[in-house]
């Protein structure tokens, strides 16, 4: 009972901005690219701070907390003119899906602004259908478009394994090989991060030689245990105004517990709950639909009959 009752103030006081990246991403068209500038008003304070308020990614935040404590004494060296090898910070995100990997490049392409590393700090983001194109000479003029957009920022590639495609009329390589160029020709104003399943990301490093060098610096995006799961539930919940009965807190709670010692590859992390949170209304509105004096209070409140119904 502690437990969850720990759980359902923690989703309440930290959990509103993480919500809205997720559903950012959860809702990501696989098509179009996505470009965001950043809100100057935001100190690398700040940032780092919604960056530790995050549901779980213990392993993450340590990684990029240490990240930025060494950008931020490469930079004290700059500032005073000692020398120091140049650096690559292209980086590799690899993790199953809805685990939060947009929601920390959105983050990480700010604080990079604020750190001077980048001039804008707006974040694009992309998949193979992106960058790829269907006859010969199209694929370089889609990337070169995507760069454009992405200079000053991050580009962010989602499933990028994909781009190393083996077929004979399969134009992925061209796009890593352009994109290789333009990374070389804008290395000082462009950061490049690549994403998808840690095994298909390792042969994607390996499909092409200049990869490896330039991608050297690995972030891993654990799955969410189910109290973090239950957790964003309840996140979820509380900003669409809706009160989770305490029964119904348990089963939901136990749903995700189940569902954690069931992972197979459908699995789907923040997504899954987003999914399982719109079957709920779902179950609710098939519950209040037929009563004509509903209450605000009814129409505010999860019950176990709306959670009871939904099985693994």
């Amino acid at each position: 009972m502690l437990a969850l009752n720990k759980l359902r103030i923690n989703a309440r006081d930290t959990f509103s901005k993480q919500l809205t990246e997720m559903e950012r991403e959860i809702g990501y068209n696989d098509v179009e690219e996505k470009c965001e500038t950043m809100d100057d008003e935001e100190t690398i304070e700040m940032l780092l701070e919604e960056l530790n308020n995050l549901t779980g990614l213990t392993n993450v935040k340590q990684d990029v907390n240490s990240l930025i404590n060494l950008l931020r004494i490469r930079k004290i060296r700059e500032d005073r003119g000692i020398k120091q090898e140049s650096m690559s910070l292209h980086l590799v995100f690899s993790g199953n899906p809805g685990t939060g990997k947009t929601t920390v490049a959105r983050i990480l392409a700010k604080i990079y602004k604020k750190l001077g590393i980048i001039s804008k700090g707006q974040l694009v983001e992309v998949d193979r259908s992106g960058l790829v194109g269907g006859y010969v000479g199209q694929t370089a003029l889609k990337v070169q478009e995507v760069v454009s957009k992405a200079i000053g920022g991050i580009l962010f590639i989602d499933e990028a394994y994909t781009l190393a495609g083996k077929g004979e009329n399969d134009y992925g390589q061209e796009a890593i090989d352009t994109l290789l160029k333009a990374m070389e020709d804008n290395r000082g104003n462009l950061i490049v991060i690549v994403a998808g399943y840690p095994d298909l990301m390792n042969e994607f490093l390996d499909s092409n030689p200049g990869l490896r060098s330039r991608f050297n610096k690995f972030i891993y995006f654990e799955d969410y245990t189910a109290e973090e799961l239950f957790a964003i539930f309840m996140g979820m919940s509380n900003k669409s105004g809706m009160l989770v009965e305490e029964e119904a807190q348990h089963v939901v709670y136990q749903y995700f517990k189940n569902k954690c010692a069931l992972i197979d590859d459908n699995f789907a992390n923040g997504r899954d709950v987003r999914n399982y949170f719109e079957m709920v209304l779902v179950n609710q509105a098939n519950r209040l639909a037929n009563d004509s004096d509903l209450t605000d209070e009814e129409l505010t409140t999860i019950s176990i009959e709306d959670v009871n119904q939904i099985k693994l």
